[in-house]
């Protein structure tokens, strides 16, 4: 007993929603505790995708059934005649089966509930979906999958790192016989392994320490057709422009600073991996695009269909940004023209902006291109939170994705990205008017508005921006401001005057549905110093108090002089002085 009281002498448990986790005190394998929200957003996907697979598979053994029982008795018996000698033939060749799917696949093309069938298509029976976590650190998501998720069927855990997976293994025995019948770990490579096993997985996590960019083109091939690949990315500093010649080299597109920037990197996320899909044959359709804390993390499924690659452009546009009043404009990449009764791909009109602002004279940034069709699917979005309120004992960030699943619910869908009024009021030094006059406004002119869950002050509206500064415009002359230099952005839009007349009469929709009923819908941090954590394998230092805390930090380096933890131990032996390994890069796991 005193053996193995001192073998995990220097672990503690973790206890996440049915899973444990055995935790070294030293930082040889990544954990984050603030990423249980990104692990119960995945499982509550993860349920409503097997709920949705059980619909889609009834519907399609439905239609087949109907198909196969459809035999015309009254009329045509000439047809039914030749149908039977055709049938017989079929059976002495032994193709009745592939009679039966053929005239099935030509009834299912004619209809657009069947354009996307996913890959049991065919099959009588649906299996358990299979689970790759493809960069499984501690394998704390895997062994939530297998112990939370009804119906799910074998999780694969990989990493690269072999301290990573030895902890995944362990961690495998300690939650005892269900999760060793359902997890697997193996120490390998996550782009060669998803590379050997193309549309193997009907469940792709990818959940880097960084960027998924070199994932990505291997991650597209292994999931099965209709599957789903679920992203993170937590580079956040690259994909919101502070470094936009790093973001086109990994992600193919160039950001733009703005309000709406963590929106932007959610559609950069979303062009790239449409890109490394389209190379095969394949595109995405999005069920649900997140911004939380510190990342993004989108939710696609993959089908294989040449002829939808072709709508690809439709998707796809650049971003014209105004240097001065940051009014932005889009310019799709492609369009359709009916020619001779057929509908053709063209390369997009352009450019949509002059070369100068009309609103302020000032130049153009262009970004791009990013995903502008909708990011989210309103039916998945309903039945996930419906799936989450109706299990919420069993989610341990249920207050946080409830709340951010219903923002989301309540968005305009069709509208990219989205306007900030404090940058409005900041662009013409105005006091600000509030966020339900506004919307009134807007509402009153005969346009849409919503909120938006990537930021407390974005509002979503497909009013043009000559409309929204004409409604700036109305405001500051009820509100007059002092002047301003006449070289200002905020000069020049003011003196110009309106075209519409806004109307600021409270409107009944002004505010939403869940402000009305009073629901939470931006929470704040559990605790502080809730965000990103140390890189595995790298010595905690006191440079990194603003990520972990002066207490965790101070405890780490007290442990360390001390030499309680025989892992720190182990390592300032093997290695060089704690001042050189500073600037040591270790390689850590992927996760």
């Amino acid at each position: 007993m005193g053996d193995v009281e001192d073998e995990f002498r220097d672990y503690k448990i973790i206890k996440e929603g049915e899973a444990e986790i055995l935790m070294h005190s030293s930082n040889t394998v990544f954990f984050n505790k603030a990423q249980v929200y990104n692990r119960d957003m995945s499982i509550a996907v993860l349920r409503t995708y097997i709920a949705k697979c059980k619909e889609e598979h009834d519907a399609y053994l439905s239609k087949k059934g109907r198909l196969e029982n459809k035999v015309p008795e009254e009329k045509n018996s000439g047809s039914v005649a030749k149908n039977n000698s055709i049938t017989q033939d079929a059976e002495a060749n032994g193709d009745t089966d592939v009679q039966q799917d053929q005239s099935l696949d030509e009834t299912e093309s004619n209809s657009e509930g069947f354009i996307r069938m996913p890959s049991w298509k065919g099959s009588q029976e649906l299996k358990a979906p299979r689970v790759l976590e493809a960069l499984a650190a501690s394998g704390l998501r895997a062994l939530r999958y297998a112990c939370e998720v009804d119906g799910i069927g074998q999780v694969i855990a990989l990493d690269n790192d072999k301290a990573s997976i030895e902890a995944c293994k362990r961690n495998i025995k300690f939650n005892g016989s269900v999760a060793c019948s359902k997890v697997e770990a193996h120490l390998a490579d996550a782009r060669v392994y998803m590379l050997t096993h193309q549309k193997e997985y009907d469940v792709v996590d990818l959940d880097p320490y960084g960027s998924p960019s070199v994932f990505l083109d291997s991650a597209v091939q292994s999931v099965a057709d209709g599957g789903i690949l679920m992203c993170t990315a937590t580079d956040m500093a690259v994909l919101c422009g502070n470094n936009g010649e790093v973001c086109h080299s990994k992600y193919g597109s160039y950001p733009l600073k703005g309000k709406y920037c963590h929106e932007m990197a959610l559609r950069i996320l979303l062009a790239c991996i449409e890109s490394h899909a389209n190379r095969y044959k394949r595109h995405i359709v999005p069920i649900l695009s997140v911004y939380m804390d510190f990342y993004v993390r989108v939710f696609v499924r993959i089908y294989t269909s040449a002829s939808a690659i072709k709508e690809t452009p439709l998707k796809l546009s650049y971003v014209y940004q105004c240097v001065g009043c940051d009014s932005f404009h889009l310019q799709s990449v492609g369009r359709t023209i009916n020619k001779d009764k057929s509908v053709k791909s063209a390369p997009g009109y352009g450019p949509v902006v002059p070369q100068e602002c009309s609103d302020c004279g000032k130049k153009f940034n262009m970004g791009g291109p990013i995903w502008s069709a909708p990011m989210h699917d309103k039916e998945w979005i309903f039945s996930i939170l419906a799936n989450v309120k109706a299990m919420k004992e069993r989610y341990p960030a249920y207050e946080k994705i409830s709340a951010v699943l219903t923002t989301i619910s309540e968005e305009l869908h069709d509208i990219p990205l989205f306007v900030s009024l404090h940058n409005l009021c900041s662009t013409l030094k105005c006091t600000s008017p509030s966020a339900v006059l506004f919307r009134s406004a807007v509402l009153n002119a005969g346009y849409r508005i919503s909120g938006s869950h990537v930021n407390p002050l974005g509002l979503k509206t497909d009013a043009p921006m000559d409309v929204i500064w004409d409604i700036m415009r109305c405001w500051v002359k009820n509100h007059p401001i002092k002047a301003q230099q006449p070289d200002k952005s905020g000069t020049v839009i003011l003196s110009k005057e309106p075209k519409l007349q806004a109307n600021f009469a409270r409107a009944a929709a002004s505010l939403s549905k869940a402000k009305v009923k009073k629901e939470v819908r931006y929470l704040p941090n559990p605790e502080r110093h809730w965000g990103p954590k140390v890189r595995a394998g790298r010595q905690i230092t006191s440079k990194h108090c603003s990520l972990l805390g002066p207490e965790v930090v101070s405890g780490s380096l007290d442990q360390e002089a001390d030499g309680s933890s025989e892992a720190v131990a182990d390592k300032l032996a093997e290695g060089p002085a704690t001042k050189r390994q500073k600037t040591v890069d270790v390689s850590a796991s992927q996760s």
